[in-house]
């Protein structure tokens, strides 16, 4: 870029394209129809100002509109393909309802969740997002303030409206398939170790009674040893099972993607042992059908959690219990 080319203004703009500065201004900040400015004008308005490398000044605009048409979203990663798919069909959903999406990642770290909100508050966003937030009513209390509505997606809070994946019917579903698997492939019936998450969390919690439950239905019981809840993070899942050397069958659910890769780290060291463990996830990735011992994954249903979302975006409610969506359970 030349360093010497001076910026180019609307004025300018407005010269070569012999309009007023003002038409130029309406044009560029989509009041021109209203001002019953000629398609032609606009047309060639914004073919100049293309050529003439023109930027409008959003924080400017802004303060000149009475909506912005802006939609914030926090996630917590993007590493992962569950939060990588939300952002991608959020922005898109977004873009096809004329709204102009942000997304920030923040690290499952609280205090960074409050800070970029903090931020695309100040941009002023119609609406803010929190996916799977650490501390989402800390959030929806700031955007309140601010006159922002506040939605929460994936993990529920009790002060904005929550749209989340019906985790216990899931988690449900899928340690049933477990057992049947451990029954008909290794003609065994016993209890499952559960594996990732943090029993604080909403999801892993709704997911660890319908685990629960689908033991006692069969008359199990699972030993408090068992369930091994200790965090998002694949070496941590690895870690909780060093102390399980398998000398017959047995399963696992595992609680998240992140988390099946320790587990499945863990698999592939028992060397002909792996032969007798069958595994189940909560989460889904196509990949996960070729791996030895999987039998099935919940796949959470993103498009349908984003449609109820964006049904509720610019209409005012109360929090009240999150709206579950059902999720897929994908039998290998």
């Amino acid at each position: 870029m030349d360093k010497d080319r001076k910026r180019k203004t609307i004025y300018d703009l407005a010269v070569l394209a012999e309009a007023s500065p003002s038409a130029v201004s309406s044009v560029l900040n989509g009041t021109w129809e209203k001002r019953r400015i000629s398609k032609k004008l606009a047309t060639k308005v914004l073919r100049i100002a293309e050529e003439q490398g023109y930027h409008l000044n959003a924080q400017a605009s802004l303060l000149r509109r009475d909506r912005s048409n802006i939609v914030g979203m926090i996630v917590p990663k993007y590493d992962n393909r569950y939060f990588g798919e939300i952002a991608e069909q959020f922005e898109a959903k977004a873009r096809a309802r004329g709204m102009f999406p942000v997304i920030t990642c923040t690290q499952r770290d609280p205090d960074l969740e409050f800070e970029a909100a903090k931020e695309l508050v100040a941009y002023q966003v119609e609406c803010l997002i929190s996916t799977g937030a650490t501390d989402p009513d800390r959030i929806a209390a700031f955007c309140r303030a601010a006159g922002v509505q506040a939605l929460n997606l994936d993990l529920p809070g009790q002060d904005a409206p929550s749209v989340i994946s019906d985790n216990y019917t899931g988690a449900r579903d899928l340690t049933r398939l477990i057992l049947d698997r451990c029954q008909s492939d290794l003609g065994w019936h016993g209890a499952l170790r559960f594996v990732g998450g943090r029993l604080s969390d909403h999801n892993t919690a709704a997911r660890l009674r319908g685990f629960l439950d689908a033991h006692a239905a069969l008359g199990l019981t699972v030993p408090e040893a068992f369930i091994k809840a200790t965090g998002y993070s694949a070496s941590a899942a690895w870690s909780s099972l060093q102390d399980f050397s398998p000398s017959g069958p047995a399963g696992i659910f595992v609680n998240s993607t992140i988390s099946l890769e320790g587990v499945v780290r863990w698999h592939s060291e028992l060397g002909s042992e792996a032969r007798h463990v069958r595994y189940g996830c909560f989460d889904w990735d196509p990949f996960g059908k070729f791996l030895p011992g999987n039998v099935g994954m919940v796949e959470q249903d993103v498009s349908a959690m984003l449609e109820e979302l964006f049904t509720r975006i610019g209409t005012p409610q109360a929090a009240g219990a999150p709206t579950l969506i059902p999720c897929k359970l994908r039998a290998f």
